[in-house]
C-alpha cells in the first residue's frame, strides 16, 4: 500500500457511513432546538455563506468561535456541521458554520480566500448578532484545519499580505499540512489538485504567522500522515518560535474525532469550550 492510499478515510474506518450519518442527524437535533441565522451571505458565489448559531441566553459580547468543516476540499455540507457549535453554546459562545466552494469546480486558492474572507466578513459584523470580534477564535477539521491554517498564514507565492481576522485561537484537528501527495492520490479525480496547487498552498512550507493560541490535534487512530504532518507542523512552528501545542487524543480516528469535537465533555470539546471561555 502506497502512503497516498493511506489518505482513503473510508478504507480504515469501517462504520465511516454511520459516524457521517450521525453527523447529519446529531446537526439535525440542534438545529431544532438553537436559534439559527441560516445562509447568511459573506460574499456572492452561491456557496458564499454561512449560518450562525445563538446560544439560548445570549449575552451582548458574546464570544465567537467559527468552524470550517472538512471533506478533502471537493464535497462537505456546512448544514451537517452544526453538532460542533455544542461546545461553542454552553460556554455562552455563539458558533458560525461557515461554507465555502468546492474542486474541482473551483481551484485551492478560491477556497483558501473564502475561508478568510468569511472570517473577515464575521469579525467586521460581530456586534450585529451580539458577538464580540476581539473574542474571536475558529476551528477546523481536516481539509477545514487546512484552510482554517490560511487565517494565521500566508501562501509560497502570496507575495502581498493578505487581509487576515485578528484571532485569539486556532484549533486545527487532523489537518493535512504537506499537500504534494494529494495530486497522485485517490483524490486526483475528484479534486483533481494540482501539484502547482499542493506546492503553493502546503502549511508546511507556507510563511506561518503569530498566533494567541495555535491546538495542532489528530486522532490516536488516524493514518501515519497525520501523525507526521501535525507533528512536523508543531516543529515548523516550534523552529520559527511561534506558539504551538500538539495534541494526540487516543482512540480516536479521523471521523470520530468530530464526535469528540463536538461534545462538551469531550477532549476536543473541552478544548473549544475553553477558547470561546477564555478569548
Amino acid at each position: 500500500m502506497t502512503s497516498q492510499d493511506l489518505y482513503r478515510i473510508r478504507d480504515f474506518v469501517p462504520d465511516f457511513d454511520a459516524i457521517a450519518a450521525e453527523f447529519a442527524e446529531r446537526s439535525r437535533r440542534l438545529a431544532e432546538t438553537a436559534e439559527v441565522l441560516a445562509d447568511i451571505r459573506y460574499g456572492a458565489r452561491d456557496r458564499e455563506v454561512l449560518d450562525i448559531i445563538l446560544p439560548p441566553r445570549l449575552r451582548a459580547g458574546a464570544p465567537l468561535h467559527v468552524f470550517v468543516h472538512g471533506g478533502y476540499w471537493r464535497s462537505g455540507e456546512k448544514e451537517n456541521y452544526h453538532l460542533v457549535a455544542a461546545p461553542v453554546l454552553a460556554a455562552g459562545g455563539v458558533a458560525a458554520i461557515v461554507e465555502y466552494d468546492l474542486m474541482p469546480g473551483q481551484r485551492l486558492q478560491v477556497l483558501v480566500d473564502q475561508v478568510r474572507r468569511s472570517v473577515l466578513w464575521l469579525e467586521k459584523h460581530a456586534g450585529d448578532f451580539g458577538a464580540d470580534a476581539r473574542r474571536l477564535t475558529v476551528s477546523g477539521h481536516s481539509a477545514g484545519a487546512h484552510l482554517a491554517s490560511f487565517l494565521a498564514a500566508t501562501g509560497l507565492e502570496e507575495t502581498a499580505s493578505p487581509p487576515l481576522p485578528s484571532i485569539r485561537g486556532l484549533l486545527l484537528v487532523s489537518g493535512i499540512y504537506d499537500l504534494t501527495g494529494i495530486p497522485h492520490s485517490f483524490l486526483q479525480d475528484e479534486a483533481q489538485m494540482t501539484a502547482a496547487e499542493a506546492t503553493a498552498w502546503s502549511p508546511l512550507t507556507s510563511n506561518q504567522l503569530a498566533c494567541p493560541q495555535r491546538i495542532i490535534a489528530f486522532g490516536g487512530d488516524e493514518t501515519p500522515p497525520f501523525h507526521k504532518q501535525a507533528t512536523a507542523l508543531c516543529e515548523k512552528l516550534s523552529a520559527e518560535n511561534t506558539a504551538s501545542e500538539l495534541l494526540p487524543v487516543r482512540g480516536l480516528n479521523h471521523m470520530n474525532v468530530v464526535l469528540d469535537l463536538a461534545d462538551p465533555d469531550g477532549q476536543l470539546g473541552r478544548r473549544v469550550a475553553d477558547m470561546t471561555s477564555l478569548s
